[in-house]
């Protein structure tokens, strides 16, 4: 694989860029509500939450979530938009790019976004109390990876998409589902051992129990492990998103 995806990655970036300062505002704006009214109103009534203020542990839950789901959005909406309304992906393929190149660069970009989004989470959470000390850092590489990841599998729907419409069953019958069984709001301890063991094959789960104990000061375990199951996800998502573009666009 050549660097021929960096200028997909940068073409998005300065598209981006004539709209950052109110993506911006609404990356800060939308934690912060969540922080307060589900930190600390609902934790008013939870308390603790294995042994951390609520408004702890859910702060590092919305992290993951917010990186799933600026991946996905911007893998399904914006990516459909540059392939079957504006043609932009058709011109590129005029260019000396291959799919393969597109689709990297739009998985990358992705992940970007997820930082792009996350980053803000994690400024209002330390200014909140919610952020042990500077280890919180290595939070951004696994927001990058679980970018990755969403990015990745929201392209295979991309791929397979009519309109947009197609995109409210994959947030309806994936996303949501992910979003509230991967350990976000509560822990998993407390759910059925059934539920337990699917949400070990979410990848949303896995980040979440590495972004927790690096933002609580908690130990950290098995996180190889952890980091494999969404760069599994992502290496298979990114194969199959090469099959179904290559034949779409291609034929």
């Amino acid at each position: 694989m050549t660097s021929r995806w960096l200028p997909v990655w940068r073409r998005n970036l300065r598209v981006w860029r004539k709209l950052s300062a109110p993506a911006l505002i609404g990356n800060f704006g939308e934690p912060l509500l969540y922080l307060l009214a589900l930190g600390y109103g609902l934790g008013g009534f939870v308390g603790e939450v294995k042994g951390l203020p609520y408004v702890v542990f859910l702060a590092s839950g919305i992290v993951c979530a917010s990186a799933m789901n600026t991946a996905t959005f911007e893998g399904l909406y914006s990516a459909y938009t540059r392939m079957a309304v504006q043609n932009t992906w058709g011109g590129m393929l005029a260019a000396p790019l291959a799919i393969e190149d597109i689709i990297l660069g739009e998985i990358v970009w992705t992940a970007t976004k997820s930082l792009i989004s996350a980053a803000p989470i994690l400024i209002v959470a330390a200014l909140l109390g919610a952020v042990h000390d500077w280890q919180a850092l290595w939070v951004l590489p696994v927001v990058f990876v679980t970018g990755l990841c969403f990015g990745a599998m929201a392209l295979v729907v991309t791929a397979l998409a009519k309109s947009y419409d197609f995109f409210i069953y994959y947030f309806t019958l994936v996303i949501t589902p992910l979003f509230l069984v991967s350990g976000v709001f509560f822990p998993l301890e407390g759910v059925p051992r059934a539920v337990q063991i699917g949400a070990q094959l979410l990848p949303l789960s896995h980040a979440v129990e590495i972004v927790r104990p690096l933002m609580t000061g908690q130990p950290l375990h098995d996180v190889l492990s952890h980091l494999l199951v969404p760069l599994l996800y992502a290496s298979a998502a990114f194969w199959l998103a090469t099959v179904l573009l290559r034949r779409r666009l291609m034929s």
